[in-house]
């Protein structure tokens, strides 16, 4: 089987933070499971280079808008490296290849009358003598009335355009912005409504429940078409004659990248994209809720537009996650910063907490008291402790070789766990997932401290032989079910053990094979270290 993964594309004009790997990390964890599995797999995503934020940020800066998206594109290629996300394609949205798939996508919407020209009136401010980009302008939303962007609604999800927004202002000069005539060209998403609406029948079982309810409102409210042009400085040229001026706007761009990716990866490595793209595929697109109506109308209607039979029918949106117990904020530096926390900490440890905390079905809370807490306590506590006392009985009263013993009973655990974690994983359940293969690292635990071989090794070499038999024969197969999660230390198991994990079963071991030198798999974090990180984080000195 063929399985498609789409990570969203972070947005190029500044440091990804930890609200971003919450969201994203997800699609590394199904990437690696169904390879496990010896399904073909190709993940893709890359970097959003578009926008008036990029452009104004280079303003600032004084450089130009490409040497922004070039510093932030390779930062985010470093992050995800480092944190061992394992994408087959890593593209960005300013690629040559990139921008002549988009332009073919929307002349041949054009040319089947799902984009026409609309004399519209915008928002344009005067003081800076610009049509603001709808990010630009910001005012009280008219559903719930809170503070929101010309796009969107962050406090109650709705897609927006400027003019629907009261007391608006310029959010470059904070003056107030006049309504302005021009023309732009829109998608008839009236047109693909029984598109959308039939494939959200058909695969919501597969998606998040946020993303049902978010998209099944749009369709109740009634689907507004959208405009697809904007007057930007930077972006894609719009391939109509009359809009040569104007700019692809940003969220059509985006999300076109998947098919733009995959067609790129697919010349590169001479493989079929087609393959990730029929009806025999399952495709999983992963973002935070913010994305889901791109994900869930925009793109679906764009695909069924020029005629692909595979549109998303599996949605991983992401709730927020907070710092602290306050929401994320960029602006005020209220943000732990990707580049700077995966330098200095483990980047399993990283992985395991905001998997094991994930943002699944509500929203959740990074706090460091609690990342310690996860280090020290269920990675060094539980596993990390499982892993090294037993290594250590086995150098110290086996001559560092896997001692002669049976498996029978936890063969079947062992067989159970691999059906139950790899369910919950396909049903983008990861949360539970891990915490089952923990429940299980604790009772091997409990079965070591059960079975006393300290004391046995005296009394019972037999016994004491089966059981370090059994607790490797665990630990392996404990380090193969969490490599999705924990590549990390799931790969240093495997090479002090000298036994590859490259499939979703279960792994034998043999009597007599030496064990490779090791060390700690996890290490403590001093608690001091709560306060040094919750103060640097007040005083923003990171």
């Amino acid at each position: 089987m063929n399985i498609f993964i789409g990570g969203a594309w972070p947005y190029a004009n500044g440091s990804l933070h930890i609200g971003h790997i919450a969201a994203l990390l997800p699609g590394d964890v199904l990437a690696r499971y169904y390879r496990a599995k010896g399904e073909k797999v190709l993940y893709v995503s890359g970097s959003d280079c578009h926008g008036t934020p990029i452009s104004i940020r280079a303003k600032n800066e004084g450089v130009s808008p490409k040497d922004i998206a070039d510093k932030y594109h390779n930062e985010f290629k470093y992050c995800f490296d480092k944190l061992n996300f394992s994408y087959d394609y890593y593209s960005r949205t300013d690629d040559e290849f990139h921008k002549d798939e988009v332009q073919d996508v929307i002349r041949l919407l054009h040319k089947k009358g799902l984009i026409y020209e609309k004399d519209v009136e915008q928002i344009y401010c005067e003081h800076c003598n610009q049509f603001l980009p709808d990010r630009y302008v910001e005012g009280k939303c008219p559903k719930c009335n809170a503070i929101a962007r010309g796009d969107q609604c962050d406090s109650c999800g709705e897609l927006l355009e400027p003019l629907e927004l009261s007391e608006r202002k310029c959010k470059l000069c904070n003056n107030e912005p006049i309504v302005k005539a021009t023309k732009q060209l829109y998608l008839a998403l009236y047109k693909l409504a029984n598109e959308i609406k039939g494939n959200l029948e058909k695969s919501k079982d597969n998606w998040r429940v946020n993303a049902v309810n978010n998209t099944e409102r749009y369709l109740r409210e009634g689907l507004l078409d959208r405009a697809i042009s904007r007057d930007l400085s930077l972006g894609i040229d719009i391939p109509i004659k009359g809009f040569e001026d104007k700019k692809v706007y940003v969220w059509i761009d985006a999300v076109l990248g998947y098919l733009s990716s995959s067609k790129k990866w697919s010349i590169e490595k001479g493989e079929s994209y087609e393959s990730f793209w029929n009806e025999k595929a399952i495709s999983y697109y992963v973002h935070g809720k913010d994305n889901i109506p791109f994900h869930t109308i925009i793109l679906p209607a764009l695909l069924s537009g020029i005629g692909y039979e595979r549109l998303p029918d599996r949605i991983i949106s992401s709730e927020y996650l907070t710092l602290e117990g306050k929401k994320i904020s960029t602006s005020n530096n209220w943000a732990v910063w990707v580049p700077d926390i995966i330098e200095r900490y483990n980047v399993d440890s990283l992985r395991y907490f905001l998997l094991i905390n994930a943002p699944e079905k509500r929203d959740t809370d990074f706090s460091w008291r609690e990342f310690i807490n996860s280090n020290n306590g269920e990675l060094l506590g539980a596993y990390g402790n499982l892993v090294n006392r037993t290594l250590v009985f086995v150098k110290k009263y086996f001559n560092n070789t896997i001692p002669k013993g049976n498996v029978n009973d936890r063969k079947v655990d062992i067989k159970r766990l691999y059906k139950e974690v790899g369910e919950h994983i396909e049903s983008g359940n990861l949360k539970i997932g891990i915490e089952v293969i923990f429940e299980f690292i604790r009772s091997v635990n409990k079965y070591f401290d059960q079975k006393e071989p300290w004391i046995t090794v005296n009394s019972d070499i037999k016994d004491c032989s089966n059981t370090i038999y059994n607790c490797l024969y665990s630990i392996i197969n404990i380090a193969n079910l969490l490599n999705p999660f924990l590549p990390k230390s799931s790969s240093k198991i495997e090479e002090w053990l000298g036994i590859e994990c490259n499939q979703w079963k279960d792994i034998e071991i043999k009597e007599g094979k030496e064990i490779s030198e090791f060390n700690i798999l996890f290490q403590r974090i001093d608690k001091k270290v709560i306060d040094e990180e919750t103060n640097a984080l007040v005083g923003g000195d990171r």
